[in-house]
């Protein structure tokens, strides 16, 4: 009989977990009214944040840009589900700080032996308090997001598990 796949394992824990379902009561809108933008790495969790379950909208993506399905997110966390702080969180040890656009796009193209026109950036970066700095650029910059939003940007250090707050230049 084939090992299980990590899949067919989270299918099993979800069929034990559904018979209790205890987030069932929580709304799709955050508790705390807060939207999380970070990265996809496993180091960061809501627990690494004081948060739990139900208490903020948490978008991630590879380096956590502010990519147009970022801001989307975004923007239908704000005006459909109330929130009014966003918090942008890069972290130290971020894989695409260890490469560049040429370098990744080379690798995939060298494993797959094909070119691709999407993604057509993968966002990679050198210095992690200009990346943070840039997106809070990007929301901040756009129209439909009001000044009365809190717009705050941080790195995690994957070490200290600590926060530190990134101000403007």
């Amino acid at each position: 009989m084939p090992a299980m796949s990590v899949i067919d394992e989270v299918l099993a824990a979800n069929e034990i977990y559904s018979r209790t379902h205890e987030l069932r009561r929580l709304t799709p809108r955050p508790e705390r009214k807060l939207a999380v933008l970070t990265c996809m790495d496993t180091r960061l969790s809501i627990r690494t944040l004081g948060l739990k379950t139900g208490d903020a909208h948490i978008i991630r993506n590879a380096g956590g840009i502010v990519t147009d399905d970022a801001l989307r997110s975004f923007l239908v966390s704000h005006y459909l589900l109330g929130t009014e702080e966003f918090m942008v969180i890069n972290h130290t040890d971020c894989g695409l700080m260890s490469t560049s656009e040429e370098d990744l796009r080379g690798r995939i193209q060298n494993r797959t032996g094909t070119a691709a026109v999407a993604p057509a950036s993968f966002h990679t970066f050198q210095n992690i308090e200009e990346n943070v700095r840039h997106q809070l650029q990007k929301l901040r910059a756009h129209p439909w997001i009001p000044e009365s939003v809190a717009v705050r940007g941080f790195v995690y250090d994957v070490t200290s598990g600590r926060l530190r707050e990134i101000k403007d230049a």
